[in-house]
């Protein structure tokens, strides 16, 4: 059995992450595909938006295919949220499994400052899709680096959608928002930024895509 697991702070998930875990579907043809929203992730400050509402925005993952579910996992952990801590427990849930990691190309560069890298290098094999056109070359190098590592790298054949969460929460929260903005939104994330009036009047720092 296959096991495909894309997780990310999806603060909110937007149509680049689901394009994302779409391409890496169609490279691994996983029979289980968890979305796995973070608590508190290791890399960046922790989110401002409730854990309860990205979980439930993450329902938008499940029109991506049929094998998806989302898991809230991280979320009930204590402190920072590591890949490896979640690959050690789907592990050992499912011992006969195949794991595979879905990476953004930028994390796939700098791969080897993930906490445990190599231990995630033992149990998955990553699963890249590329975020920015012209980074192929780039994203090879990387590739082959973690591979005479030991590593099991698949890139995946499809092109590029850039999208950013952090410019959509500044338009969310300015209600700046134009309709192309608005189209990268899908259900049921703009009904739940809406009611609870997420990221307004929120200051932006940096691009967490």
């Amino acid at each position: 059995m296959r096991i495909l697991v894309y997780g990310g702070t999806f603060d909110p998930p937007h149509a680049g992450h689901l394009h994302n875990l779409a391409a890496a579907i169609a490279a691994v043809g996983p029979e289980h595909a968890v979305v796995m929203p973070a608590g508190i992730p290791p890399h960046k400050n922790p989110s401002a938006t409730p854990a309860a509402l990205r979980l439930a925005m993450c329902a938008a993952f499940r029109a991506v295919a049929p094998c998806v579910t989302v898991s809230d996992w991280e979320l009930r952990q204590e402190g920072r949220s590591y890949t490896v801590h979640t690959l050690e427990m789907l592990r050992a849930q499912q011992p006969a499994a195949q794991l595979y990691l879905c990476v953004g190309s930028d994390m796939l560069t700098g791969f080897e400052k993930w906490f445990c890298w190599q231990r995630i290098l033992a149990m998955a094999t990553l699963v890249v899709q590329s975020r920015q056109d012209g980074d192929g070359a780039a994203l090879r190098l990387a590739a082959a680096a973690l591979e005479k590592r030991g590593g099991r790298v698949l890139l995946c054949d499809a092109p590029a959608l850039e999208c950013s969460s952090t410019v959509l929460r500044a338009a969310l929260g300015a209600g700046a928002l134009t309709p192309a903005q608005r189209a990268l939104l899908p259900a049921p994330v703009p009904a739940i930024v809406a009611h609870c009036g997420l990221y307004r009047g929120k200051k932006e720092a940096a691009d967490d895509q």
